[in-house]
């Protein structure tokens, strides 16, 4: 439905319009998206956490002196988490709008900590969050990238260590991993990080809220001498609305390297602790609300629901011919790959078509391609038909086959240089891959299986190319 701006819209008529361009995205509730959204399956939490969102929508985190009532929800929710990940009394927090921006803070405060550095570098494993990579392309940081374990697909601190040189300012670990859901050594990468002098910093956007609450986890928290930052995603497994992360840094000296501050202009002083200006207080207030509603004790059994949830689909998948488990996992992140007769990219769309959304993944460096499955409290209701969905999509990609991609293609592809591609050549690129519609437009096909075979195939550096021009057509 197009609305005509010119003249006012009836209330009726916009929602009606909302509720149109509503219904052709995935769910958020229900526990059949196993990305992007986390669904607690607590229908009054949601509730307040939304009536919360639409108190405070209009209020703005630019100044706590203008909205107290901003900065009060900020520090009680650093001062919870702080508790949680064994914070010492000298912590302290931001709220941000996501991982990403807890994580390029992350890299700004140890990069400006180290001002002598001419060329700081971050040295993190392979198995990183790209967010980390973003932070070294904004900031001019150059990150190091250490591969890891090829079996336990956990970072090898020896290789890190071995990879610090004077230039580094910052070691990163993740709690867990994204991609394959287990937990770095933070132990042993700390003591390397407090031996050479530089911080370390505990990715855990995503298990921060999941972690404190399970038993048998290696240390990984502030608890550990060396970890100097730890990020966490309120808006993951504290079940809060978007978008809403938590950076905290085991004193104020660390965190004044992303504080910004500017005069330099006739209006009044810039003052900033994250990289937002004006933000609206909606997602805090909402974090806020939620976090109560729940309490940790329920946090608790949440946690471990989706645990024993995540725990019983790797033992299922045990018993499924042509997929098995990469790793056993340390949190609610599954990984799975295919093994004979079939591909994860058709098993992803057998699922989609059952409605149920896995992630592919590509492959990287000798890990093969997987899919990606984040499991939450909501789904534990629905496992059996979560593996009764995969047995079936997995049969259906072994009866069709491993997709096939023309090797005369990806050898021509392995000539080109993304440098230098022009808007019509990218074109012409979409349009090979599938995905062009001519003229410059979009066509996304209904199944992704060949489009993603063939991503998989071409260099890294092409295949970012063309989802970046995907991404820029997406968004005309």
């Amino acid at each position: 439905m197009m609305l005509d701006p010119t003249h006012p819209t009836p209330a009726d008529d916009i929602r009606a319009a909302l509720d149109s361009l509503r219904a052709q995205d995935l769910p958020t509730h229900g526990g059949r998206t196993l990305s992007y959204v986390y669904d607690s399956g607590l229908a009054e939490a949601d509730a307040i956490g939304r009536q919360a969102l639409a108190a405070f929508a209009s209020t703005n985190g630019l100044d706590p002196t203008a909205f107290p009532s901003l900065a009060r929800l900020e520090s009680e929710l650093v001062a919870l988490a702080a508790g949680l990940l064994h914070g010492p009394p000298s912590t302290v927090g931001v709220a941000t709008s996501g991982g990403t921006e807890s994580l390029v803070l992350a890299v700004l405060a140890a990069r400006n900590g180290s001002p002598h550095v001419e060329r700081p570098r971050v040295v993190a494993p392979s198995t990183v969050h790209a967010a980390v990579h973003k932070a070294g392309h904004l900031l001019g940081v150059d990150v190091v990238s250490v591969p890891v374990d090829p079996v336990t697909f956990r970072a090898d601190p020896a290789a890190m260590a071995a990879a610090v040189t004077d230039d580094t300012v910052l070691l990163v670990a993740s709690a867990p991993s994204y991609a394959h859901g287990v937990v770095d050594p933070v132990a042993e990468i700390a003591a390397i990080a407090r031996e050479r002098g530089v911080r370390c910093h505990v990715d855990a956007c995503i298990g921060g809220w999941v972690l404190p609450f399970l038993d048998d986890v290696p240390p990984w928290t502030f608890a550990v001498e060396g970890v100097r930052s730890i990020s966490v995603d309120l808006h993951k497994y504290a079940y809060t609305p978007k978008g809403v992360s938590l950076l905290l840094h085991r004193d104020p000296g660390l965190r004044r390297g992303h504080i910004y501050a500017s005069a330099a202009w006739p209006g009044y002083t810039m003052l900033n602790t994250t990289l937002q200006s004006t933000k609206s207080g909606g997602p805090l207030a909402a974090a806020w609300a939620v976090v109560h509603a729940i309490g940790l004790d329920r946090y608790r059994e949440l946690a471990a629901v989706a645990r024993q949830a995540t725990l019983d689909v790797a033992a299922a998948v045990e018993a499924i011919e042509g997929v098995q488990v990469v790793v056993a996992p340390d949190s609610t992140l599954l990984a799975l790959e295919a093994t004979a007769g079939c591909d994860v990219f058709t098993i992803a769309d057998e699922m989609s078509s059952r409605g149920w959304l896995v992630q592919p993944q590509m492959a990287f460096a000798d890990h093969a391609a997987t899919l990606h499955l984040t499991l939450c409290a909501a789904t534990a209701a629905h496992t059996d038909e979560l593996v009764a969905a995969l047995t079936e999509a997995v049969s259906a990609a072994r009866e069709s086959g491993p997709v096939e991609v023309n090797p005369d293609l990806v050898a021509a592809a392995r000539q080109i240089d993304p440098a230098g591609l022009d808007e019509a050549t990218l074109d012409g690129l979409l349009a090979i891959a599938g995905l062009g519609g001519g003229g410059g437009t979009l066509q996304v096909p209904d199944r992704m299986a060949e489009v993603n075979a063939l991503l998989d195939a071409v260099p890294r550096a092409l295949r970012e190319a063309l989802l970046a021009a995907v991404l820029d057509r997406l968004t005309r």
